[in-house]
C-alpha cells in the first residue's frame, strides 16, 4: 500500500489546529487533518460556546430574582427542552461546516486519531502517512476519578445533552466547570452539591472573591463539602451514593446524577508520542519559545495541549496557532509572547482575574499596594437589586501601574477587559482616573478601584 505524502498533518481540528492548518493550506501546502470526535473542537461544540448560552437563561434569572417587588411580579420559568433545542442552533451545524471549509481548500481530512509510527510518519484509518511537519492540537478531555464506580460518573459532555433536569446533582470538582454547571442547575430548579478535595473553591482565584461567591452560591442553595477526598461511587435503586473522607470523618451524599469535573488533562494517550520522539510532560506536548518540540524539529503543538505554561483557553490556543502557522511558513521567526490574560467563571456573579495575585506579587519582588471593597451599594449593582459586588487591585507603587485586577460582579467578564488593556498599554493609574468612561456603566467603576 502506498504512503501518503503530506508537506503538513494537524491532529485535533478545534480552534489551534483549524487555523494552522487553514493558513498553510492557504498558503499553497497539502495539508491533513485528522480528529477522532466530530470537526469543530471542544469550545465551538461542547464547550465554551454552548455552556455560555446556558448561562445567558441564568443571567435572566437572577435578574428577575433580585427584582422581584421591584417592578416585577413574577420569575420567568425554564423550559429546558426549550433551551436545549436553542442551544443545538449554536451547535449543531459546526461540525458539517468545519468539514466543508477544510474541502474547499483542499485540505484532506481522517476521522480517526493517528498514531507515531516514527519522527514524520504516522498510522492513521489503517493507513500509513508521512508529513514533513506534524502539528499536535489534540486539546484536552475530563481527567479520570481513580475511584470504584467511576463509570457512573458523567461528564461535562452529557450535562450538555441532557433531555431533562433531575432533581438533584453532585459535581465532584469545584473548578470552572464545576461551578459554572452547578449555577446553571441550581437556577433551574435542582438540588446541587459540590464535592472537593481542596477546603476551598477555585484556587486558581483570589481567594476572598472566591469565598464571597460560595456564600452567595449557598444563598441559592447548592451545598459545598469541601476538604473531602471522593474515595467512591455506588449506584442505588433510584440515586446514587458519593463517599468520601474528611479527616477521619466519613462523609456520604446522595443524588440522581453525579458528574466528574475534577479536571481537564492533555489528550495525548493514543498518539505513541514516544515512537515519535516527541517528549512530553504533566502539562502536555513540551515544546520551546517556538512551540515546537525540542526532540523532534518537525513538530509543533498548540492550544491546551502544548505545555507552554499558558492558561487553557480559546484565546490563548488562538494565539498559539498564530505563532505555529509563522513559524511553519517562514521558520521560526515568532516566539510565543503571552500579554495579560484575563479569565473568568461564568457564574452569576461572574469572577474574573488578569495579571498577578498577591502572592505572586511578592515573589516577584515588587512593592506594590492592595486596594479591594465589597460594594454591593455601588451604583451598578444597587439599582439591579444584587448583594455581590467585589474588587480587589493590585499597584505597584513604582510606576503606578495595575499589577492585577480581580472582580466578582455581575458583569466581570466585559469590566476585567478594561483592566487587559489597561495592562497592555501600560497605562498607569493617573492617566486611567484622567480618562472619560460612559456613565454609568461598569467600566466607569474602574477609575474608583485603582
Amino acid at each position: 500500500m502506498a504512503i501518503e505524502e503530506y508537506d503538513l498533518f494537524v491532529i485535533g481540528t478545534g480552534t489551534a489546529g483549524k487555523r494552522v492548518a487553514t493558513a498553510c493550506a492557504e498558503a499553497g501546502w497539502h495539508v491533513a487533518i485528522a480528529d477522532r470526535r466530530e470537526y469543530g473542537g471542544t469550545c465551538s461544540n461542547r464547550g465554551c460556546d454552548p455552556k455560555k448560552v446556558l448561562v445567558g437563561i441564568t443571567e435572566v434569572m437572577e435578574l428577575s430574582k433580585n427584582l422581584m417587588g421591584k417592578g416585577l411580579n413574577s420569575v420567568p420559568e425554564v423550559n429546558w427542552e426549550d433551551l436545549m433545542k436553542f442551544k443545538r442552533t449554536f451547535t449543531d451545524a459546526i461540525p458539517a461546516a468545519t468539514e466543508r471549509d477544510f474541502k474547499e481548500i483542499g485540505v484532506k481530512m481522517y476521522h480517526q486519531s493517528p498514531s507515531f509510527l516514527d519522527n514524520n510518519t504516522l498510522s492513521v484509518e489503517g493507513k500509513t502517512v508521512r508529513a514533513k511537519k506534524i502539528v499536535i492540537a489534540t486539546g484536552m478531555h475530563p481527567v479520570e476519578l481513580k475511584i470504584p464506580g467511576r463509570e457512573h460518573a458523567l461528564l461535562s459532555d452529557d450535562f450538555l445533552e441532557l433531555p431533562q433536569l433531575p432533581k438533584s446533582m453532585i459535581f465532584i470538582g469545584a473548578g470552572y466547570v464545576g461551578m459554572e454547571f452547578a449555577h446553571i442547575a441550581a437556577r433551574c430548579g435542582v438540588k446541587v452539591t459540590i464535592v472537593d478535595t481542596e477546603d476551598r473553591i477555585l484556587t486558581n482565584f483570589d481567594e476572598k472573591l472566591a469565598n464571597y461567591l460560595q456564600e452567595n452560591s449557598e444563598q441559592l442553595g447548592i451545598e459545598f463539602v469541601l476538604g473531602t477526598r471522593v474515595n467512591a461511587i455506588e449506584k442505588l435503586r433510584k440515586n446514587f451514593r458519593v463517599s468520601g473522607k474528611r479527616g477521619e470523618e466519613t462523609i456520604e451524599v446522595k443524588a440522581e446524577m453525579v458528574f466528574n469535573t475534577a479536571g481537564r488533562v492533555p489528550s495525548i494517550e493514543e498518539l505513541d508520542l514516544e515512537k515519535g520522539n516527541v517528549a512530553f510532560e504533566k502539562d502536555g506536548i513540551t515544546v520551546n519559545e517556538y512551540l515546537q518540540s525540542p526532540t523532534n524539529p518537525d513538530v509543533f503543538a498548540c492550544g491546551d495541549v502544548s505545555a507552554s505554561g499558558t492558561l487553557p483557553l480559546t484565546p490563548l490556543s488562538s494565539q498559539e496557532a498564530r505563532v505555529v502557522k509563522y513559524n511553519l511558513l517562514k521558520g521560526n521567526v515568532m516566539k510565543l509572547d503571552v500579554p495579560p490574560t484575563p479569565s473568568v467563571v461564568f457564574t452569576q456573579p461572574q469572577l474574573a482575574s488578569v495579571g498577578l495575585n498577591e502572592k505572586e506579587a511578592r515573589e516577584k519582588g515588587y512593592d506594590f499596594h492592595v486596594r479591594e471593597e465589597n460594594v454591593p451599594h455601588w451604583y451598578n449593582s444597587k439599582r439591579f437589586n444584587q448583594n455581590c459586588y467585589a474588587y480587589k487591585t493590585l499597584i505597584d507603587k513604582k510606576t503606578g501601574l495595575v499589577l492585577g485586577a480581580h472582580l466578582l460582579s455581575a458583569d466581570a467578564a466585559e469590566t476585567i477587559n478594561m483592566f487587559v488593556m489597561a495592562m497592555c498599554g501600560k497605562l498607569d493609574c493617573s492617566t486611567l482616573k484622567g480618562m472619560i468612561f460612559t456613565y454609568p456603566s461598569w467600566a466607569s467603576d474602574i477609575k474608583a478601584m485603582v
